[in-house]
């Protein structure tokens, strides 16, 4: 069982609460949140602990400073944009644990905020060091975890400090995305309609192979739809594809057929002879000039997923149909995204990562049944695997 925060114990007590904080900075000179999308997220559940007259400690990591401290990934501007929205202040450590630490989180008065500097500052962050996570736990009273992000990882502060906190439960995030997922491990196939892109094969395999038990219909783009055609002997010219994953590809394609799944691939592409292309051109998928590259989905398979995508009565996206961050190369994910929010009636769900970031620049996410704050633990989670920061929150009645 997993409490909700709404049934754990607030009021005075000193509450760890993880979210996830890992946003995009600017690239100044005094960097500044670029992106304040997952600290919007966040607002809810401190809110609520603050008016339960919680003392709030926040932790999150930001970036990959790779256990040392970096300067250019201190939790400062993420602290001060906080700040701002919530227009209360709030105390950022000068390290993830150590004295400091300590003594601000200990001096904290009810509905106050303290903020731990970067977990990743300190290697025992992604290593799950028992010291680390003994020392966070000893922080708290209460544990909250609203990082669905990064619940995925078996860190110390997503995993191995949990179980020594007697108090711990699920924030609003993670209710909601517990939830909205687990929706799609209960359809029926039946209209069930999947639409995975990316880059690699090698990073969806997984995800692929195991929805072939869930789902009718599978559309995949992006450039790991290069490797599937390659598979079906199909030339690429320059594009991006993984031979070494051909075999893979082969085999996926004939167990989907064998259990009736259908998989369609591009039966058109728009390509260039580089990246940096002012506009593509658009081509059969078998007819890729030599000196060119596959940078997005063509119209025919715009419209064909756009159909798709439209019709289903269950849908899940997750992965760009091109390199959407150039004008040039972005039609068919937006496209897509249109689609997905135009299904009225369909139960709809983008796994967060770069389709997330698409229906949001698209204006469209509002439309849309559920949007992830996490691509990898949604591609986890919809998999039936189970999550470590999900896992540890589980407690017996």
């Amino acid at each position: 069982m997993i409490r909700s925060i709404e049934e754990l114990p607030l009021e005075g007590r000193r509450v760890f609460l993880r979210v996830d904080l890992n946003v995009p900075l600017t690239k100044d000179a005094t960097p500044a949140v670029a992106d304040d999308t997952r600290i919007q997220a966040a607002l809810p559940t401190i809110k609520y602990c603050m008016q339960r007259g919680a003392r709030i400690i926040l932790a999150s990591h930001l970036g990959r400073p790779k256990g040392e401290a970096k300067p250019g990934l201190s939790l400062e501007p993420v602290a001060g944009r906080l700040a701002e929205l919530l227009n209360c202040e709030i105390r950022l450590t000068d390290e993830p644990v150590g004295d400091g630490a300590r003594k601000v989180c200990a001096d904290l008065r009810e509905g106050q905020i303290a903020m731990l500097e970067n977990l990743r500052f300190n290697p025992g962050e992604k290593a799950n060091d028992p010291k680390f996570a003994e020392t966070l736990a000893s922080y708290a009273d209460v544990y909250v975890n609203d990082a669905f992000g990064t619940s995925h990882r078996a860190h110390a502060s997503t995993a191995g400090m949990v179980p020594l906190v007697a108090d711990r439960g699920a924030g609003f995030v993670m209710n909601k995305e517990i939830e909205a997922l687990s929706k799609l491990l209960d359809a029926e196939k039946a209209g069930y309609v999947a639409i995975i892109g990316g880059a690699k094969v090698s990073d969806k395999i997984d995800v692929l192979e195991a929805l072939l038990g869930r789902v009718e219909t599978i559309l995949i783009g992006g450039a790991m739809a290069n490797t599937f055609l390659l598979a079906q002997g199909k030339k690429m010219g320059k594009s991006l594809v993984e031979e070494s994953k051909v075999a893979l590809a082969k085999n996926f394609l004939r167990k989907a057929s064998q259990k009736h799944v259908n998989v369609l691939l591009p039966e058109d592409l728009v390509v260039a002879q580089s990246l940096d292309a002012e506009a593509g051109t658009v081509v059969d998928a078998g007819s890729i000039p030599a000196d060119s590259m596959a940078l997005d989905i063509g119209p025919k398979a715009t419209a064909t997923y756009a159909e798709k995508a439209k019709h289903s009565r269950t849908l899940f996206w997750n992965g760009p149909m091109g390199v959407f961050e150039k004008p040039a190369f972005s039609e068919g994910t937006f496209a897509v995204a249109r689609a997905v929010a135009d299904n009225e009636f369909g139960y709809t769900v983008v796994g967060g990562g770069d389709s997330a970031a698409a229906v949001h620049q698209a204006g469209i996410a509002e439309k849309i049944r559920h949007v992830s704050t996490g691509g990898g633990a949604a591609l986890e989670f919809i998999q039936g695997l189970t999550l470590p920061g999900i896992a540890a929150l589980n407690v017996t009645e």
